[in-house]
């Protein structure tokens, strides 16, 4: 049995990012970037007015005012940025006009007392007042967006102004996410005696679309080695991730782990020293990475978080796969016996100027209400027995 950190490592070490493809803007947003973006031009392109007002030359303006101008033209956005102010002159100007050459500040038009062609005005502005300098964002050349970064409509729209159309990013993964068990139906369907609607293939699709997959939703598979084989070896085709839940431990009518072998999934580990979630078993064939899930809800859900977010995470590139922790103060107590690591789902709550995790009352590895209510998971050392009230442990977030 390996320990949590082996696991997840040798999961991970044997990622290989998947290939990239062009998208236009509008389908960029939560992409993956695999490309630097780099600024063709400076930015903004030329220096422009802030502020609806005039522009003027400050060197023009002695003494202590006030100070009178005689307004000699007008500039509006989307005009030629070569148009020069005379000496002792004032232009009109609007918000993101080209300044006019010659000019270095821009007077707010509220600022402004105007007569026919004069303006009087008070105090003298700054040089560079109300102006956007040329470059000041961005220099020609420079890297406005790293490779790696999972873009935000901020990225979008920093690409935009860099009249980039289309952004070359990692290819979505496509995840088949498969339930087992005769006990299963849809929600909805006809309750029969002993049934139970499938949950946790809802959870599991849920996060993987959030980390950018493409998700798939196969039928059940039945408690039926043979017919469990023929359906797994038809969904590895097409795949990045095969998702399983249940059937991975070793009863009588587990089927799921024999059922990859006979599709020539070759099996890395089996088993981690974790709470919930022991029998989690992960696999290859070829280039399909394979994660069987524990079948009760919150095992399911926990080792989906902490396995397969990462392993989608990092199959597009991503440089942050494996979110960090951080202390906190720990509302509640949990017993426990040493020696997993344990993951003990819990809610942020503010406590007069700080945030604290407080412990959720059930962690039992078969609630479903526990990750309805939970939005983040108190990380409990190996070696620690029980936690008490008021201690420092490292927290990660529910989307870890």
């Amino acid at each position: 049995m390996l320990t949590f950190d082996e696991a997840r490592k040798k999961l991970l070490e044997a990622v290989a990012t998947l290939p990239a493809e062009r998208v236009p803007l509008d389908a960029a947003d939560a992409r993956v970037l695999a490309e630097d973006v780099v600024a063709p031009n400076d930015l903004p392109r030329f220096d422009y007015s802030a502020m609806d007002g005039y522009a003027v030359r400050t060197s023009d303006l002695q003494g202590d005012g006030p100070f009178e101008l005689v307004v000699s033209g007008e500039i509006a956005a989307g005009g030629a940025t070569d148009i020069p102010l005379a000496p002792k002159r004032a232009a009109r100007i609007f918000t993101g006009a080209p300044l006019a050459q010659g000019s270095d500040a821009v007077l707010m038009q509220e600022n402004v007392e105007r007569s026919g062609d004069t303006i009087r005005f008070k105090t003298k502005p700054s040089s560079g007042e109300n102006v956007r300098r040329r470059g000041e964002d961005l220099r020609k050349g420079a890297v406005a967006i790293a490779r790696g970064t999972r873009l935000g409509p901020g990225h979008v729209a920093l690409a935009a102004a860099l009249d980039r159309p289309t952004l070359l990013v990692a290819r979505r993964p496509i995840v088949t996410v498969i339930g087992s068990g005769d006990e299963l139906r849809s929600p909805g369907e006809p309750d029969r005696p002993g049934s139970i609607p499938e949950s946790n293939g809802y959870f599991v699709a849920a996060q993987a679309r959030r980390a950018g997959a493409v998700v798939r939703m196969a039928h059940f598979l039945r408690d039926e080695l043979e017919a469990a084989k023929t359906e797994i070896r038809a969904l590895l085709g097409g795949s990045d991730v095969v998702v399983t839940i249940g059937g991975v431990s070793v009863g009588d009518h587990d089927v799921i782990r024999p059922a990859l072998e006979a599709a020539g999934v070759s099996i890395d580990f089996y088993k981690v020293a974790m709470k919930p979630g022991k029998p989690l078993t992960v696999g290859r064939r070829d280039n399909v990475t394979v994660i069987g899930l524990p079948g009760n809800p919150a095992s399911a859900s926990l080792t989906f978080l902490l396995f397969g977010i990462p392993l989608l995470r990092a199959l597009q590139g991503d440089p942050h796969a494996v979110a960090a922790s951080t202390p906190m103060k720990i509302r509640g107590t949990l017993k426990r016996k040493p020696g997993r690591r344990e993951f003990a789902r819990a809610r942020i709550v503010r406590e007069g100027a700080a945030l604290v995790a407080e412990l959720l009352p059930n962690q039992a590895s078969g609630a479903v209400t526990s990750f309805a209510a939970a939005d983040a998971l108190v990380v409990v050392p190996e070696e620690r027995g029980d936690v008490g009230d008021g201690e420092m442990l490292e927290v990660l977030s529910i989307d870890c």
